[in-house]
Parts: C-alpha cells; structure tokens; sequence
C-alpha cells in the first residue's frame, strides 16, 4: 500500500472541521466523545489511561503507525468492529494522508 505524502496545513483543516470535536491533540490533553491523541503514533489502540475504550478496539491489536491509520480512516467501523468512533470516514486517500501528516506533527513532543 502507498500512501500519498501528506501536507500538514491542509490536515490541520480537516482535523479542525472533522476531528477536533471528540479528539484533543495536546499532551496532558483531555478525552473528548474519544481519546486524546497525544502520543498515538507506535500506541497501541485501545490502552489509553483514563478512557473507556469499547471492547473491539481494546481487542483489536492494532498498533497506530501511517499504514494502520491510512486504513482505518477509511473506514473506521469495518477496520475495528465494535469501535465507538461514530465517524463515516475519510473516502479520498489524499485527505487521509494529509491528516496523518498533521497528526504526526501534533502528536508527538
């Protein structure tokens, strides 16, 4: 699987339009509808402290690098059934990869 490079700037918007209303970024950042994001690449899904993760995402053992969010930003119900992100997807690659990029950015120290 290939996945476009990403641009940060576009992926901030989409993040901010889409993403921003059930997920912080910060570090020390609160859970919203779902979990804060800070630290997610090499995290594996579903170990979170402090939020309440459903079963198939704490089962799922998916570790979140690009390639397992390419994915599951899709389509995220069909890539962890039983999750609880109620979110349709990210149907064109270049939107993912641009979130990703974003993510990658605002994610980490």
């Amino acid at each position: 699987m290939s996945i476009p490079a990403g641009d940060e700037g576009r992926g901030e918007k989409l993040f901010k339009g889409r993403c921003a209303q059930c997920h912080t970024l910060e570090k020390g950042g609160s859970n919203k509808q779902g979990p804060n994001l800070y630290g997610l690449f090499g995290r594996k899904a579903g170990t979170l402290v402090g939020y309440n993760y459903s079963p198939g995402n704490q089962k799922s053992g998916v570790v979140w690098e690009e390639g397992t969010l390419f994915e599951y930003l899709f389509n995220p119900k069909k890539y962890i059934p039983g999750t609880k992100m109620n979110f349709p997807g990210f149907k064109k690659e270049q939107e993912r990869a641009d979130v990703i990029a974003y993510l990658k950015k605002a994610t980490s120290a």
